[in-house]
């Protein structure tokens, strides 16, 4: 029997299956704002059956963004953009809708992948000033970003509870904090980038310090019946980097703040990363962290077959899989894994007449006549 279809509880969210759609950053917002392409995708991802969607990685200030046409939510122009797509996806979907809230830090002011995703100096069109723990850059051969002081510091923890009421109001289910991919939280997390010498740097302690704030910050201002997680990269891929017994600490320290999950990935920080790549190479992290820490966990990472990623929840590595690259390639997979699998799928009525023959009980409670 498949176990990637049975439901999931992330706190008081009820999840129909073990499948999350990953965040995954678009290039596309105008100002921050959502444009008719998060229409779009968003609509469509929506459909396709899988337990949970979480929108892409949204800056929680226009500095904090990783290129100028992030998604941004820091502003009630993008509030009201977002909650018009909202709205839409609503309107046609039961999916339930999370957010992944995030700050680029020292990785800010970058161009889209499809333009080379290099810096934009702060001195060239659209660029700007970015952030971080402390002033070393991502590459040698990029302007180094500013030290963030107590007051720096302060606000950076605002913003994220600022935006974290604006997802309130917008009533998505849930909040992913982005603590991975060498963006701020994992800067700080990360010894490779952070260097500073105050209480938010040097020891584990201290380096987890701020992220741990940010964590409560957003918590407190979620509504305490949603669930609030984060994403974690369990190691940095380069010898003195954050490890996975680093990530354990963090993640017990998490779950007596009431984090509800753990999505686990890796990498991101440094260029001089060695990932070993292969089929569901971070799943491991995954395990070691579940089997530590026992909140429910979210692996990720080159998990592309609907076998495997049964295999991986029914034999106890992790509570639920997320797809990121294989959802874009494919939109429908949940539907094409409840039909390898054997299992049932939510699917739009204006769909049903699609259900292959061979799978007539594919889509749960479909029923169509035709004359």
């Amino acid at each position: 029997m498949t176990h990637l279809f049975d439901p999931l509880q992330l706190g008081k969210l009820r999840l129909a299956n073990r499948i999350v759609i990953a965040p995954m950053c678009q290039y596309s917002a105008d100002e921050g704002s959502a444009t008719d392409w998060h229409m779009v995708h968003l609509g469509h991802l929506a459909l396709s059956g899988a337990g949970l969607l979480v929108i892409e990685a949204t800056a929680v200030s226009a500095t904090g963004r990783i290129s100028p046409e992030d998604l941004g939510l820091y502003s009630d122009a993008n509030e009201a953009a977002l909650q018009r797509v909202l709205a839409a996806v609503r309107r046609h979907s039961p999916m339930p809708v999370a957010i992944q809230l995030a700050h680029a830090g020292r990785k800010a002011s970058s161009r889209a992948p499809w333009e080379g995703g290099s810096q934009i100096r702060p001195d060239a069109p659209r660029g700007w000033v970015a952030e971080a723990p402390s002033a070393v850059p991502h590459s040698p051969d990029e302007v180094p970003p500013v030290a963030l002081d107590r007051t720096g510091l302060a606000r950076v923890r605002d913003a994220f509870a600022h935006a974290a009421a604006r997802a309130g109001r917008l009533g998505l289910e849930g909040i992913e904090l982005h603590a991975a991919h060498g963006y701020l939280l994992h800067q700080f997390l990360s010894p490779l980038a952070n260097q500073r010498e105050d209480e938010y740097g040097g020891s584990l302690v201290n380096r987890m310090r701020f992220p741990l704030e940010v964590f409560d910050a957003v918590r407190a201002a979620f509504p305490a019946d949603r669930p609030v997680w984060t994403r974690v990269s369990a190691a940095d891929w380069v010898p003195g980097g954050w490890d996975v017994d680093d990530t354990i600490a963090f993640a017990q320290a998490l779950k007596a703040r009431g984090c509800a999950a753990d999505h686990v990935s890796s990498g991101g920080v440094s260029p001089a990363q060695k990932i070993a790549l292969g089929p569901g190479y971070q799943v491991p992290f995954a395990q070691r962290i579940k089997e530590a820490v026992g909140l429910p966990t979210i692996a990720v990472g080159l998990i592309t077959d609907a076998a495997q990623a049964d295999r991986i929840v029914r034999d106890g590595q992790a509570d639920a899989i997320a797809l990121a690259r294989a959802m874009l390639y494919d939109p429908r997979w949940p539907w094409h894994a409840a039909a390898q699998l054997g299992a049932q799928v939510a699917a739009p009525k204006q769909y049903w007449r699609s259900q292959p023959r061979e799978h007539k009980d594919l889509f749960a409670g479909a029923h169509f006549g035709q004359r």
